[in-house]
């Protein structure tokens, strides 16, 4: 059975930033652990499958492993054989669908993690040479670093062929430049710098830009998305809410009654580097509740509320 996809326990996006993924796990964590669901076998499960989801992606080293490895095995077709030990001819023939050597040259070229060639091609010609695989990465920056731009480094695992013959996953570090007010989920090509390719070129990096978007706040796309704290009580009558905006200005927004819980609203030009941005409302939690609280529950409860 294939282990749960990790961005999927967590609820977030594979494109979300390292300090989204933690703060989803934090929120996560809190509503399954043992101490708030005693004797609860299905919170406890929950919970356990939250916290490996988070041992895989929790860390930025962590979640560029796990990353690389769903890379490496959607270019072997889900096989876990590994490259280390294979010959240069079995590694080719492995990532050219087993075609091995005939002639003097290789056979099978369609498939090949090194490059889309396509099924039944003819081999290309001199003035087409293969291409390596391109690599995706993504680097993380915080909303200061977008709106200022500089140079960032980042480091990824490279397939380079090595004098014994065999494939090898090589750490690279590399450089680039983003401009002031790069904005989120921005994709950078990077030319010659992916996956090696035996008889051709090199891929190209691929490289994705994440913003973190703040406390409270996430990304649903390219859109941002911010969290609006409202209790019950007006959501089901209406009201208004306090709201801190990106900008940092405040104001009061208004709750029509009836309002659900992942209602949002949308406010033009009032997200980063004036981008929109979606107001979702949630629920207030409390951690603990007062007497009096707690008695009002209880008599809406009594009336079906």
């Amino acid at each position: 059975m294939a282990e749960p996809d990790p961005y999927q326990v967590l609820g977030v996006s594979k494109n979300a930033a390292d300090a989204e993924i933690k703060r989803a796990f934090r929120k996560k964590a809190r509503q399954f652990h043992p101490d708030r669901n005693p004797d609860n076998a299905s919170a406890e499960a929950k919970f356990k499958q939250v916290q490996a989801a988070y041992d895989k992606i929790g860390t930025a080293q962590g979640r560029r492993e796990y990353d690389q490895q769903q890379q490496m095995a959607n270019m072997f077709g889900g096989s876990q054989g590994g490259m280390g030990g294979a010959g240069f001819e079995d590694m080719l023939g492995q990532m050219f669908g087993g075609g091995g050597r005939r002639g003097g040259q290789f056979s099978g070229m369609g498939g090949s993690p090194f490059g889309s060639q396509g099924r039944g091609r003819q081999q290309p010609q001199q003035s087409q040479r293969p291409k390596g695989r391109d690599i995706n990465v993504s680097i993380d920056i915080t909303t200061q670093q977008a709106a200022d731009g500089g140079n960032f480094s980042f480091t990824f695992k490279r397939l380079k062929p090595n004098p014994a013959g065999t494939m090898e996953a090589k750490s690279i570090t590399l450089q680039t430049q983003l401009k002031a007010g790069v904005t989120h989920g921005t994709i950078k090509r990077m030319k010659g710098q992916g996956n090696d390719h035996p008889q051709g070129d090199s891929g190209d990096v691929i490289l994705t830009v994440r913003i973190d978007a703040g406390e409270g706040r996430f990304w649903d796309g390219d859109l941002l998305v911010q969290e609006v704290k409202t209790p019950y009580s007006t959501l089901a009558l209406g009201g208004k809410v306090k709201v801190t905006l990106p900008s940092g200005k405040e104001g009061l927004l208004k709750v029509p009654a009836n309002t659900q819980v992942g209602d949002r609203r949308r406010m033009s030009n009032a997200g980063l580097g004036g981008g929109d941005l979606d107001l979702e409302f949630v629920l207030v939690e409390h951690e603990k509740l007062s007497k009096e609280q707690t008695k009002a529950l209880e008599a809406l409860r009594d009336i079906g509320l």
